[in-house]
């Protein structure tokens, strides 16, 4: 793509700018998309904010490792530098085909998003860029490379120059401009720099070698050792200060035979399958989907347990927001998973807008009333709406424990795990694990190096060895599986359709799912998904098997009711394929306090169970009833009361019911000091079974009080940068700007005079009433464009190119090519009009 305007070379990027075509132009606002806030009113403005520090560091941050190399190989080329000698660094002196194949394309992008211009006789650098990429002593370039020869005499001597060229066999010059050019031109001949290394030292040549790969500098003394300074003398190492020498740049490109980079990547590297994956192929698919289809369904009761542990009214919400360590703990106890797990699973519940703080004055977390709804959907696409919440969410859970910038740590449902990068890690993941054949998983330390192919620069200005996106993707391949995404570490079927219909631009933001609970309907990527996922998921079971040894085992996912009401009777000791449940003492209990009989338990565990009901359980089962109610607690502050006088004298002497601080009020009754819940608490402890009762004496049946947050929405993502434009947004924009450089740049008929339509200097036309009447009339009859000058009510003056479509009662209406858009402006504001020299429309 050549640059030219009328076959002059642009000499500057706006120039260039202006030879591109709108399709070029929408590209560079694509692919940078932070240009367009706001829309710049001309290309001259355009180029200007292309330079910019920030926007330029921007573009290099999404450059892959080849792109960026080829960036880096021309800040420490001249400047401008033809495309010779950028291949020439590139490739070396023994040239590569694979480079020399890819280095078109890295020009060519590099182009597109005006980090160079120019010919490719003439490629130039934007100057931000060059400064940000070219070696320097306090930026070290990733090429290793230090300065030029002329960058590291620019404070020498004159005569300590002389002398250099001298030792190095050249004849001396009569200034130090040709002598540094004449120092330079022996580094860069190869022959003559191959010679003059021939009669150095070897120690002289071990040292080189330690310098030529980077970093270029090093420390000496103030009598350095006879290689070291031979090395001086002939200048091949320049002095910086007094304790530093520095390998100039055209000594180290011979050095390492005219390449720039120790190692040029060109191709990114190939996502490897796993060394461990040795089921067949024909089976993977099977499998991979049955185990991903498992582990969702397990996903679904983990949230649902969560919801339930905190369906009363969760943890408190610290004072700077979050959950606490303790809490989390507790939380991960409650779940039986790790603490890093539970706070994944709990941020995916916030995500999904199923849990929030209930914004009380003792705020707490608990369910929003959208979970209300959730349990009735249909599996699949409750699991369909956790999975798009999560591939659409920059809440990163895996930063819980960490800490920020300040020490802080950070706490689960914080305020500060957003992570605008996240999506795009998340969803750029699982294309590269798409991309292998289904069933197949991927090598995971293959994803990481691809990811650091495609965006290096990230983790080299982090300064850490593996960068936030590195990171992000290592939670992904364990979130993914962790939900059911993949399977045995593969992409599952319904993974793949979470990713298919999702035909965005990387790095855009699914639609969230989190209004999943609201009956609202699933974005695209969901109903896929959901789809998908439905054939693979076992049909819940409407029976248990119950064992001799108080456990009932639950060979599948069971009916709602069923589950619930099981929960209730007994505690879930294992989950899995299949789920254990053990009836105790304290199950059977919690039963009968939600109002139920024994003879209602029998009747459910025998309509149930595709075993015979144990005897060991129907026992327990009878033997609970018989003692439960038997002692009663009413509130006095509280007492207790019982017709059996024995037990009660053994509550009196058990040491445990001293801090009760119970008395004897009459035969069968005690009054405690205690509220009747610490009461009936205390005596449970004491492995006793009371009930609670009313004042008329009644048994009273207590039951869990839900709490539910006010309607809470989800948190909004958090974007990385401005999102990527609609084209329909592009086109307007490509338009306003080019009719903005028209306004600015286009060449105006002069008037006759007097009239003088275009004023020289840049000043706005001048036409009086009557010619001004007469100018637009003609434009709007012919449906041809002017040029106007125009005052505003506040009295600014701006100049604008219009297509005069009606003029009536004093207004002209006109499509204004500024500003893009249909305006009316008084003729009395007009301070004249002239015809465009070649018209734009």
């Amino acid at each position: 793509m050549s640059e030219r305007t009328g076959g002059t070379p642009p000499r500057t990027l706006a120039e260039a700018l202006r030879t591109r075509d709108n399709d070029a132009l929408a590209a560079l606002l694509r692919t940078r998309p932070d240009l367009l806030s706001p829309v710049p009113n001309d290309l001259s403005q355009l180029a200007t904010r292309a330079g910019t520090r920030a926007s330029v560091m921007r573009a290099l941050e999404r450059l892959d490792r080849f792109t960026l190399q080829t960036a880096e190989a021309l800040a420490a080329s001249t400047d401008p530098a033809p495309y010779d000698a950028v291949r020439a660094l590139m490739t070396g002196d023994e040239g590569d085909p694979r480079i020399e194949a890819a280095l078109p394309l890295a020009v060519a992008a590099l182009r597109e998003q005006a980090l160079i211009w120019g010919a490719d006789d003439r490629l130039r650098l934007v100057r931000t860029a060059r400064e940000i990429l070219a070696p320097s002593p306090s930026h070290p370039s990733p090429t290793g490379l230090g300065p030029t020869v002329a960058e590291a005499t620019a404070g020498m001597s004159p005569g300590r120059i002389q002398e250099i060229i001298t030792t190095a066999g050249l004849p001396s010059t009569h200034d130090p401009v040709s002598a540094v050019t004449a120092l330079a031109a022996l580094f860069t001949d190869r022959t003559r720099m191959a010679a003059l290394l021939d009669t150095a030292p070897p120690d002289a040549l071990t040292v080189l070698d330690r310098l030529v790969w980077g970093p270029p500098y090093g420390e000496i003394t103030s009598k350095p050792a006879p290689p070291v300074q031979w090395l001086r003398d002939h200048g091949l190492l320049l002095p910086t200060s007094t304790r530093t020498v520095v390998l100039p740049r055209e000594a180290a490109l011979h050095l390492r035979g005219g390449r720039a980079h120790r190692h040029a990547e060109p191709e990114p590297p190939a996502i490897l399958p796993h060394p461990s994956a040795s089921l067949p192929s024909a089976s993977r698919p099977q499998v991979v989907d049955s185990a991903a289809a498992a582990q969702a369904y397990t996903a679904l009761e983990t949230i649902e347990e969560l919801a339930k542990e905190w369906n009363e009214g969760g943890p408190n919400v610290l004072r700077a927001g979050g959950l606490s360590v303790r809490d989390l703990k507790r939380t991960a106890a409650a779940l039986d998973v790790t603490e890093p797990v539970a706070a994944f699973w709990v941020e995916l519940t916030y995500a999904a807008g199923l849990l929030a703080a209930d914004g009380e004055a003792d705020e707490r977390y608990a369910p929003t009333p959208a979970y209300d709804q959730w349990p009735d959907l249909p599996p699949a696409e409750r699991w369909a709406r956790l999975a798009t919440a999560w591939l659409g969410a920059t809440r990163t859970a895996g930063l819980v424990g960490g800490q920020d910038s300040k020490g802080r740590t950070l706490a689960a449902l914080g305020p500060d795990l957003d992570r605008g990068a996240a999506p795009e890690v998340r969803r750029h993941v699982l294309d590269l694990l798409a991309s292998l054949p289904e069933g197949t998983a991927p090598d995971p330390e293959s994803v990481l190096a691809r990811l650091r192919w495609e965006r290096p620069l990230r983790g080299a200005v982090a300064g850490r060895p593996e960068d936030l996106r590195a990171r992000i993707a290592a939670w992904t391949l364990n979130e993914a599986e962790m939900l059911g995404v993949t399977g045995r570490g593969a992409l599952s079927s319904h993974g793949r359709a979470l990713i298919a219909a999702d035909g965005g631009a990387m790095g855009s933001f699914p639609k969230p799912a989190s209004r999943a609970a609201t009956g609202a309907e699933l974005p695209a990527t969901g109903l896929q998904a959901a789809r998908a996922l439905a054939p693979h998921l076992p049909e819940p079971l409407d029976h248990v098997l119950l064992q001799a040894d108080l456990t009932a085992v639950a060979p599948g996912p069971l009916l709602r009711p069923l589950a619930e009401t099981l929960s209730v009777i007994a505690d879930i000791e294992s989950r899995g394929g299949a789920t254990v449940y053990r009836f105790t003492p304290a199950s059977v209990r919690r039963a009968l306090d939600a109002g139920l009989s024994a003879s209602d338990l029998h009747a459910f565990l025998a309509a149930h169970s595709r075993t015979p009901v144990p005897q060991p359980l129907s026992y327990l089962i009878d033997d609970m009833a018989r003692r439960h109610g038997h002692l009663r607690i009413g509130s006095a502050s509280a007492y207790v009361r019982c017709d059996d006088e024995a037990v009660l004298d053994e509550i009196l002497a058990d040491r445990r019911s001293h801090g009760l601080r119970l008395r004897r009020l009459a035969p069968t009754v005690l009054a405690a000091q205690a509220d009747p819940t610490t009461l009936l608490d205390g005596l449970r402890v004491m492995g006793l079974a009371p009930a609670a009762e009313s004042a008329e004496g009644d048994v009273l049946v207590t039951r869990a009080h839900a709490h539910r947050t006010p309607p809470r929405t989800p948190p909004a993502p958090v974007p990385d940068g401005p999102p990527v434009p609609a084209p329909s947004m592009l086109g307007a924009a490509v338009r306003a700007i080019r009719a903005g450089d028209r306004a600015a740049t286009v060449v105006h008929k002069t008037l006759p005079e007097p009239a003088a339509a275009a004023a020289p200097g840049g000043e706005l036309p001048r036409t009086t009433s009557a010619e001004t009447l007469a100018t637009v009339q003609a434009a709007a009859l012919t449906g041809s464009a002017v040029w106007i000058g125009y005052v505003n009510a506040e009295g600014a003056a701006s100049q604008r190119v219009i297509a005069p479509v009606r003029v009536e009662g004093g207004f002209v209406t006109a499509y204004d090519h500024t500003a893009d858009e249909v305006r009316t402006y008084p003729l009395h504001r007009i301070t004249g009009v002239a015809e465009l020299a070649d018209d734009p429309a």
